[in-house]
C-alpha cells in the first residue's frame, strides 16, 4: 500500500465505527489492528471470548480502540441478539466487514455422505453475513451512509476444485451483494465484494501444501480491505482473479481444462493422510501460474 493511500485510508476511517467479523485470528485480526491503529472504534466479532479479549487488550495496549462482542456467526438467534447489543452501545456503524468465514477442501465425490460440509458452510458463509445485514442495513439507511465489506474468494471467479461447498456459500453471498447494491445505492451505501485469494491464515494451515504455494499474508489481505474503504468499489480483485473470470465468460471450455489440470496434479488431503506433503516441480511450477488459487 503506498503512502498515498495509507494516509487517505487514515483519514477515511479517523473516528469511525467499523465492525469485523472473524476478528480474533487471521484477516480479521490483522485488518482489525490495521484499523484501530488508524484511529477507528473496532467493534471485535468473533466466537471466543477469551480471544477476542486478547485481541481487544493489544489494541488497547497500541493506545486504539476496542470493543469485544462474543457471538457464534453460525447461530441466527445468537447474531440477532449480538446485533441488539452492538447496536445499543454504539451511535452508529459505519462500516460492516463480513469476514467470519468457514473452507472445506474436499471434492464433491468425497462429500457424498457429507451433506453436513454444505449445509455449515452455507450457514456460517452466507445465512450468517445475511442476517448481520439485515439487522445493521435500517440504521446505515436512516444515516443515508455506510459501507458493507463482503469478504468472497477468487474460487467464485475461477470455479476452484474441491472447494464447492466453500465456493457456493460465497457465491451465494456474491449474489445477495449485487442485488443489494443496487437498491442502496440511492441511500449512499457501497457494497464491496473482495475476492479474496490465498491468504496463509489458521483456515488454511490444515492443508500442508499450501505451505509451498503462493499466498498473500494477512498483511497484504488487509491492505486490500483497506483500499476497498478508500475507494468504495463494487469488486476487488487480482489479476488472476479477473483473468479467471475473463476466461470463463468467454471460453468456459478453456477455463475447465485448467482447472481439471489442478484438480488431477494436487492430491485430495484424505490422501495425503500421514504422508510429508511436498509438491513436485510440476505441481510448484502450475501453482505459481496460479498465484493465490486453491487447490
Amino acid at each position: 500500500m503506498n503512502r498515498k493511500l495509507e494516509l487517505r485510508f487514515q483519514a477515511q476511517v479517523a473516528g469511525k465505527t467499523i465492525l469485523v467479523t472473524g476478528a480474533s485470528s487471521g484477516i480479521g485480526l490483522t485488518v482489525s489492528k490495521k484499523l484501530a491503529q488508524a484511529g477507528a472504534h473496532v467493534l471485535l466479532v468473533a466466537r471466543t471470548l477469551e480471544n477476542l479479549q486478547e485481541v481487544q487488550k493489544e489494541i488497547e495496549q497500541a493506545g486504539g480502540k476496542a470493543s469485544i462482542f462474543s457471538c457464534d456467526l453460525s447461530d441466527m438467534n445468537a447474531i440477532d441478539t449480538t446485533s441488539k447489543q452492538i447496536l445499543a452501545e454504539v451511535e452508529h456503524i459505519d462500516i460492516l466487514i463480513n469476514n467470519a468465514g468457514r473452507s472445506i477442501r474436499r471434492a464433491v465425490h468425497e462429500s457424498l455422505d457429507r451433506f453436513h460440509d454444505f449445509e455449515r458452510t452455507m450457514q456460517l458463509n452466507y445465512f450468517g453475513a445475511v442476517r448481520l445485514v439485515l439487522n445493521l442495513l435500517p440504521h446505515m439507511i436512516q444515516r443515508q451512509n455506510g459501507q458493507i465489506i463482503n469478504i468472497s474468494s477468487i474460487g467464485v471467479l475461477a470455479n476452484a476444485t474441491r472447494f464447492s461447498a466453500y465456493v457456493a456459500s460465497k457465491a451465494a453471498l456474491d449474489a445477495f451483494s449485487r442485488c443489494l447494491s443496487a437498491e442502496v445505492h440511492a441511500h449512499k451505501i457501497a457494497i464491496t465484494s473482495i475476492y479474496m485469494p490465498l491468504v496463509r491464515t489458521p483456515m488454511i494451515a490444515p492443508t500442508k501444501i499450501y505451505n509451498y504455494v503462493p499466498t498473500l499474508s494477512p498483511e497484504q489481505a488487509a491492505d486490500l480491505i483497506a483500499y476497498a474503504i478508500v475507494k468504495r468499489p463494487k469488486k476487488i480483485a487480482t489479476h488472476l482473479g479477473y483473468l479467471a473470470s475473463l476466461t470463463y465468460a468467454v471460453a468456459p471450455e478453456i477455463n475447465n481444462k485448467l482447472m481439471s489440470i489442478g484438480f488431477n496434479l494436487f492430491p485430495s488431503s484424505s490422501a495425503s493422510v500421514g504422508k510429508e506433503e511436498q509438491l513436485n516441480w510440476v505441481q510448484k511450477a502450475y501453482a505459481r501460474l496460479f498465484p493465490g488459487e486453491h487447490w
